[in-house]
């Protein structure tokens, strides 16, 4: 892989909308890119112009997907010098539970159970340059000492980051789709410190057996860690 670690993400979210619903699939794509932390609260969305060009539509239907979610309070537009559209911040958290059929909850579980742990199995038997490595660790040691609202940006992220460092740049959407999936649920409850805790170690597992080349290892590892995930969710959510 030539590119840096997160370019395959950021081509699998910044494309090409289906026509038929070129408004609903943009606002949803915007949603998408904050949700999986590619922009993060108070940072900048890219330019309407490259927006329109990346999702192949008109700016007419970037400017209403922006009027959209600004109207929702996920998104400021600022005027000026140094203006834009901007992910408000904090980022609003549904004020209700999410609703989630067992066969839907099933099915988002048991996808992400077959695609990351493969994703850490591949990427840990590749042969991994100098800055694919310095990007996995930096991933890794933010979502450690991540508190907050800031850590499920930084844990998607570095799960992000494996998936790319996969090899397989088709993979890199589906578990982008997915994850965006898991987040919308994660959203709704609160961040348990002692979670938080057991993950970061699950975390150290699963990057170290990446990053000495153990496949089985990090496969054993990312599938223990997707467990607890797992357990949280239905535990909320079933």
């Amino acid at each position: 892989m030539t590119e840096a670690p997160l370019d395959d993400l950021r081509r699998a979210v910044y494309r090409p909308v289906r026509s038929g619903n070129a408004l609903e699939d943009t606002t949803a794509r915007i949603v998408q890119t904050v949700r999986l932390g590619l922009v993060a609260p108070g940072e900048s969305l890219p330019a309407e112009r490259e927006l329109a060009a990346l999702y192949g539509v008109s700016r007419d239907t970037v400017r209403e997907a922006i009027r959209e979610l600004a109207d929702a309070g996920w998104l400021e537009t600022r005027r000026g010098r140094y203006g834009g559209t901007f992910v408000v911040d904090p980022v609003p958290r549904p004020s209700e539970p999410a609703v989630v059929s067992p066969a839907e909850l099933s099915d988002v579980v048991a996808l992400r159970g077959v695609l990351e742990p493969g994703a850490a199995w591949a990427a840990a038997g590749r042969s991994l340059s100098a800055d694919e490595r310095d990007v996995l660790w930096a991933r890794h040691e933010a979502a450690a000492v991540a508190g907050g609202e800031d850590y499920r940006r930084l844990d998607t992220l570095l799960h992000l980051t494996i998936a790319e460092l996969a090899g397989i740049p088709s993979l890199v959407p589906l578990v982008a789709d997915n994850r965006a999936r898991v987040n919308a649920w994660l959203d709704t409850f609160p961040l348990l410190p002692r979670n938080i805790d057991h993950s970061t170690s699950q975390h150290a597992a699963i990057v170290s057996a990446i990053l000495s080349g153990r496949p089985d290892a990090a496969h054993a590892a990312m599938r223990d860690h997707l467990a607890g995930s797992e357990a949280l969710l239905r535990g909320f959510l079933a």
